[in-house]
């Protein structure tokens, strides 16, 4: 295989302007460079959430290679989405993507006692960064929706993976927080009006 980079700064991009994986100029504010940017910021992020992974010392019932495994493979179809977001009317994304979330969600789910209220998103540092990564994947969906409204091409199964990896990152996120030995923080109704009672 040849070098995909073979130069990392071509000075073609100083207008304003960048290209699309066809050969297509664009603005670098067009809503295809905002969905890209949000799609890359989405694989930063979990990236993130990989080293935080990484890092944690042996746990009992945390099961860290298959998460990081999981984490892995999503990354991996991220950076499929990004290539059919690059390259209009392109299409690289399965259906299988689509069945493996909604099987693991159902069966995270069934590990997970059920909300009666609202979680906040906080707890354990990983759990806490699973949220970030679900609040970015929600903003990505947005933001590919728009370009969907404006192009009318964005395939159905593009938006279908990002929909359904913030939920997956949602019982992901409480799941973890089960695992690393931590309770769930959860909305406590009227609680704002206590901010300047002593704790």
């Amino acid at each position: 295989m040849g070098h995909r980079l073979s130069k990392i700064y071509t000075r073609t991009g100083d207008q304003g302007q960048t290209g699309l994986g066809d050969g297509t100029r664009v603005s670098k504010d067009d809503l295809r460079i905002h969905a890209l940017g949000d799609i890359d910021e989405l694989n930063a992020s979990m990236g993130v959430l990989i080293s935080f992974i990484q890092q944690k010392q042996h746990a009992d019932n945390f099961p860290k290679q298959q998460w990081l495994h999981k984490l892995n493979i999503i990354q991996h179809w991220l950076f499929d989405l990004g290539g059919e977001v690059c390259i209009p009317n392109y299409q690289v994304l399965q259906q299988d993507y689509i069945d493996a979330l909604e099987q693991d969600i159902d069966r995270i789910n069934e590990q997970l006692p059920m909300l009666k209220e609202f979680i906040l998103p906080s707890g354990d540092l990983v759990c806490s960064q699973c949220h970030v990564v679900r609040a970015v994947c929600r903003r990505a969906e947005r933001q590919l929706i728009a370009l969907n409204h404006d192009c009318q091409n964005i395939q159905p199964i593009a938006l279908q993976l990002l929909n359904r990896l913030s939920d997956w990152l949602f019982v992901a996120g409480r799941l973890l927080q089960k695992q690393l030995g931590g309770d769930e923080v959860l909305w406590q109704k009227g609680l704002a009006s206590q901010f300047n009672q002593q704790p």
